[in-house]
């Protein structure tokens, strides 16, 4: 999962070492000299997730379904794109607040924001490389991944990808 945006990466490597900006940006750099990090299982199970956490992707998901159609057919208008970035970065500051995980989990989880991260900056036009579209599509994408990696019952990982 390659990394669109450092300032993302930083905070995540940030908020899951609970290290100074300095720091963060060092251990950011280890990942780029190495490359990306992946996500991986808890001993081939899915890792432990608790109610912040749960509440903070439901509501994510929630924001960007009803959208979905739009976002496959590159009609949705910049505006709804800035509203689903605002709502993923919200969401993104709660679950960070928040959520206390093992420490293995909290790691994984970062790798996901980081994406959701991301997303949010391409969604709100921040992210000259990618469209909006593309962060959409991005993070989609990283709802996805959440639901194949993250214990969330009543998460369906395809639920993002086929409702239309």
């Amino acid at each position: 999962m390659p990394y669109r945006n450092s300032r993302w990466l930083i905070l995540a490597a940030s908020l899951a070492l609970g290290a100074a900006p300095a720091r963060a940006a060092d251990h950011a750099h280890e990942h780029d000299a190495h490359g990306a990090a992946t996500l991986k299982l808890d001993n081939g199970q899915k890792w432990k997730t608790d109610a912040p956490l749960r509440q903070g992707m439901k509501n994510i998901k929630a924001a960007v379904q009803p959208h979905l159609h739009a976002i496959h057919e590159n009609t949705l208008k910049a505006a709804t794109y800035q509203t689903l970035a605002k709502r993923t970065e919200t969401q993104i500051a709660f679950m960070v607040k928040n959520c206390k995980l093992a420490p293995d989990a909290d790691a994984q989880l970062h790798l996901v924001i980081a994406e959701l991260g991301a997303a949010a900056e391409a969604m709100a036009g921040k992210d000259k490389a990618q469209s909006r579209q593309q962060g959409a599509l991005q993070l989609v994408r990283a709802l996805e991944t959440y639901g194949e990696f993250f214990d969330h019952p009543g998460w369906s990982e395809a639920a993002a990808k086929h409702a239309h």
